[in-house]
């Protein structure tokens, strides 16, 4: 997962949305709820499926609450 993400997303979405109307999201490597509502305030949406995995391999059979928690503080930021 990234701490810090570097390239110039506005500008990209800038040109898809003079390109397209369909929606857009914005994913790899987002992982914290900070970064997700950047992403959402460019866009239609942020994906953070890497940081699901990774939770799911952190606690294995055990990981419902800990993604339940973390799907709510992204919720949350949006």
């Amino acid at each position: 997962m990234r701490s810090e993400i570097k390239t110039d997303l506005a500008a990209i979405m800038k040109v898809v949305r003079e390109n397209t109307r369909i929606p857009c999201a914005i994913g790899f490597g987002i992982s914290t709820p900070e970064q997700a509502k950047k992403m959402a305030d460019i866009s239609d949406g942020a994906i953070v499926g890497s940081a699901i995995v990774k939770l799911l391999e952190r606690y294995g059979k055990d990981a419902p609450p800990y993604i339940g928690e973390y799907v709510k503080q992204m919720k949350a930021a949006l």
